[in-house]
């Protein structure tokens, strides 16, 4: 392909990536295809001979699309949402073309500083402190671009582990990293991402999980209990990993009560606000971030609720020495005569190279604007309140936790089988998509509005499906046999064989 058929090429592509979106509503949101569909669908080996682009760009509809579940799609209320925008695919056009690895600020000055201050420009937006930004050259904070919440989490947990590893060989000297190591704790909720155990289990360093209150927030009196009890076994709590939006219930720990703990055990905080952290650009959604100004790092995803294509993972810290002292190998190939004046991001994470991802971030802030910003999100909120309203006007279903922000939690009145019935024909359907949650031992649906493409009649059409599906749900329950299990003479095998029977 020369530069005058990808001209051509590239023109097609936009045509007809816009007229996907555009059209995304009329798509099914899940796929109804099996493991292995598309093994039948193409070649077992590479082509020997060029293909023209005709029959390649073909294969896009026959191959690709029967296999894609729509992320974009209004009717998508699955996981949490995974925007793009068209300033953002643009962006991202042009990083592509330039195709910079910047891992210094000599490799690709505009990568580095770019970034700089694209980040200061989003930690003002959501209300970080000022120490969390890197606003002057002799500024120990600042913020940095990574691929995922996971992996800020593990960057952060291995930057603690170091300062814990650092501090206690001051005071004791002839212990060993590994000695230490093997007595660290870690701590987080039992509500917190899975990617904080991962972190732990990649660290090698003992994880514990709190339980929550009641509203399935962290609380200090519980983290206070758990560090005394590992302090009295000899464990050197180092790390608490405090969520901002769970996963399962948009559930917010309580930082104001969990900061100072952590000061005083001079203990890493980290505060994961991966979906949640979007709202904080509208400042009547801040309430959740009291207490930040403990934290020593802080995360959020753009590439979630922000409407900035995936990766993208903003995270800030007050010092980044600690992540210095943790990644920094410095080989002649990579000096240059500005080390130590700019910030080489190599630095900052666990990768060496690193795409040119603050070009799409800066062209989404600048193309919304923060106005046009903060109204997407209200609008979300605004919707999911529209369909808790419809949820709680119908008897047979029940609000399952507290709504915040754009995610919605419920399910039918009754045992857990119903609930997980209703949302397996749901999704066999194809017209819209959700998942599950178990919370305190509940099966719940999670509904979240996801789309900057949904409609207040996109909300109306998803819940008259979720009716109609659970009235079906319902009387399938009603026409199933009873058999009479009072003979206190049956034993509870046969009892269990009848309760088996029965279903």
């Amino acid at each position: 392909m020369d530069s005058e058929e990808y001209r051509r090429r590239g023109k097609e592509m936009v045509d007809y990536i816009a007229d996907y979106l555009q059209n995304i509503r009329d798509r099914r949101v899940f796929p109804a295809v099996k493991p292995g569909y598309l093994r039948r669908l193409v070649p077992s080996a590479a082509p020997d001979e060029p293909e023209p682009w005709e029959t390649i760009f073909g294969d896009v509809e026959r191959v690709i699309m029967p296999g894609v579940t729509h992320w974009q799609s209004p009717h998508m209320h699955a996981y949490f949402p995974a925007l793009n925008s068209y300033p953002s695919l643009l962006g991202d056009m042009l990083a592509d073309a330039i195709n910079c690895l910047g891992f210094t600020w000599a490799s690709s000055p505009a990568c580095t500083e770019l970034e700089t201050v694209v980040m200061n420009w989003l930690g003002q937006m959501v209300g970080l402190p000022e120490d969390f930004l890197h606003l002057r050259g002799d500024s120990p904070g600042g913020g940095v671009i990574q691929t995922t919440a996971s992996e800020a989490t593990f960057v952060c947990l291995l930057a603690g582990r170091t300062e814990a590893i650092r501090r206690y060989q001051q005071e004791y000297p002839d212990l060993e990293d590994a000695e230490i190591n093997s007595r660290l704790v870690a701590y987080c909720s039992d509500q917190a991402h899975s990617s904080v155990e991962k972190a732990g289990l990649i660290g090698l360093v003992k994880m514990r999980y709190i339980e929550c209150d009641d509203n399935l927030s962290l609380r200090g009196d519980r983290l206070k209990e758990a560090i005394a009890h590992d302090r009295e076994k000899g464990l050197i709590p180092f790390f608490l990993c405090a969520t901002l939006g769970t996963t399962g219930a948009c559930a917010f720990d309580n930082l104001k009560e969990l900061g100072p703990i952590c000061l005083e055990e001079q203990m890493w905080f980290h505060v994961d606000a991966a979906y949640a952290g979007t709202a904080f650009i509208c400042p009547e959604f801040r309430g959740w971030l009291d207490g930040v100004d403990h934290a020593d790092s802080f995360a959020f995803n753009p590439s979630k609720w922000m409407m900035v294509h995936f990766d993208c993972t903003a995270l800030w810290v007050k010092n980044s020495g600690s992540l210095h002292r943790t990644f920094n190998v410095e080989p002649l190939y990579l000096q240059h005569e500005n080390s130590g004046l700019a910030i080489d991001y190599m630095h900052w994470q666990i990768p060496l190279s690193r795409r040119f991802r603050a070009l799409k971030l800066w062209f989404v802030i600048r193309n919304f604007g923060v106005q046009g910003l903060q109204r997407h999100v209200r609008e979300g909120v605004r919707l999911a309140a529209k369909f808790e309203s419809l949820v709680r006007s119908d008897p047979r279903f029940e609000i399952a936790a507290a709504r915040h922000l754009g995610m919605v939690c419920f399910r039918l009145c009754g045992e857990n089988e119903l609930t997980e019935k209703l949302l397996k024909k749901l999704n066999s359907g194809g017209q819209l998509h959700c998942v599950p949650a178990s919370l305190c031992g509940r099966y719940v649906i999670r509904f979240t509005v996801t789309s900057q493409y949904t409609t207040a009649a996109d909300i109306a059409k998803d819940w008259s499906v979720i009716r109609a599906t659970a009235s079906r749900v319902l009387d399938e329950q009603k026409e199933r046999p009873k058999v009479a299990v009072d003979d206190a003479s049956i034993t509870p095998e046969a009892r269990a064989k009848v309760r088996l029977a029965a279903v």
